[in-house]
């Protein structure tokens, strides 16, 4: 397809959207903001304890420090717009609104999760709420969610797509490919990174020759931003505009500055991190310093903080005493959701099994018989 063209139906697109919570945010969103920030912290850390309790199998990474980001994202995100997510995806699922039981079933590994236990940590997908996909390989939804955007441009649809990704990710082929491509044909998707300032151990400053990632946007003739990442409200207001454009054809760039409380996964110590940048992190957290914001302007009691916290804890144990009591999946539904539709010559051998089936042999006696 020439440059200068767009996709095959971008001229038939037409935006329709209204963003949500457009205007300034009530006192009632403002403390919806606090609520699910603090269900996300409780749920985090309830989901790193199952871990060390052998409950959660496999690689687990959580959005500890992340909670401001999430809150003010999601709150921007309509209903029928697509979420593409990297493996660090837990508080997106419940933000999304999906059950906080129905994920921590499938971190159980359980057939009442969100995959039918068999994605676990780093891939729960969820259909009914455009819940793409959490993916394990480094980039690997960032394609994807430019093929979506591409397949709504086709449609002349009205939805957007978010497509969520960390900092090292702004460093691979297919970062710079998708929003090329995204930019030539006008699709309508926000390229969200989350720079929590570390590639795994690596420092962005060490990795990356521009370490202000959104200035990258600017190759592709491409809008962006970058905001506080323990703002809630900031990180939203920034959201309603990447999604503003996105709808009218213009994709966007957003990165989202805020630390990673903890080690990149939950077997991580972050021995990489000195003791004065882990009280700096601790300082700076976003769920207390959002609750003091709130405290300070007249919306939090030190009671309502307490019953918030309580609602929180007791929703999370409701979530784990579901996942507790979910079955196993049975291993013959192992290959069910391989694919959507199905597909000729579809391989259903289970791991151990033989490549081919295995040769006939000779018994017993027509050996004796060939060797007579």
């Amino acid at each position: 397809m020439p440059s200068n063209t767009k996709s095959p139906r971008a001229s038939t697109r037409r935006s329709t959207a209204t963003p949500p919570c457009a205007g300034a945010l009530t006192d009632r969103q403002l403390l919806g903001f606090y609520r699910q920030m603090v269900l996300i912290r409780r749920f985090e850390e309830r989901a790193a304890r199952a871990y060390t309790e052998a409950k959660v199998g496999g690689y687990c990474h959580l959005n500890l420090g992340e909670e401001a980001t999430v809150a003010g994202l999601m709150a921007a995100v309509q209903p029928d717009d697509y979420m593409f997510t990297n493996y660090r995806e837990h508080g997106y699922a419940i933000a999304r609104g999906i059950d906080p039981a129905r994920v921590m079933a499938e971190l159980y590994g359980r057939s009442d999760g969100v995959s039918r236990g068999w994605g676990g940590s780093m891939h729960m997908f969820d259909i009914a709420s455009r819940f793409m996909g959490g993916y394990g390989i480094v980039g690997g939804q960032v394609p994807l969610a430019t093929g979506a955007a591409l397949a709504i441009d086709y449609r002349g649809g009205s939805e957007a797509v978010v497509c969520l990704m960390g900092d090292g990710t702004t460093n691979i082929g297919a970062f710079h490919e998708s929003l090329n491509i995204a930019a030539l044909w006008g699709l309508p998707i926000v390229y969200t990174v989350v720079n929590n300032g570390l590639g795994m151990g690596t420092t962005v400053e060490q990795s990356s020759a521009e370490p202000e990632l959104h200035k990258r946007a600017a190759s592709y003739r491409m809008a962006s931003a970058r905001v506080d990442g323990n703002d809630p409200v900031a990180v939203h207001a920034a959201a309603q505009v990447a999604l503003a454009s996105a709808r009218k054809g213009k994709p966007y760039l957003l990165e989202t500055v805020s630390g990673r409380l903890k080690g990149h996964s939950v077997v991580d110590p972050a021995r990489y991190r000195s003791r004065e940048e882990a009280e700096a992190l601790k300082a700076a957290d976003p769920v207390a310093a959002y609750a003091v914001r709130l405290y300070e302007k007249g919306l939090l009691t030190d009671e309502l903080i307490a019953q918030i916290d309580a609602d929180a804890v007791g929703a999370v144990a409701a979530a784990v005493e579901f996942a507790d009591a979910s079955p196993f999946p049975d291993v013959s539904t192992l290959f069910d959701y391989t694919y959507a539709t199905p597909v000729p010559n579809d391989s259903r051998r289970l791991p151990g099994s033989a490549l081919f089936p295995a040769p006939p042999r000779a018994s017993a006696d027509e050996r004796a018989g060939v060797s007579a």
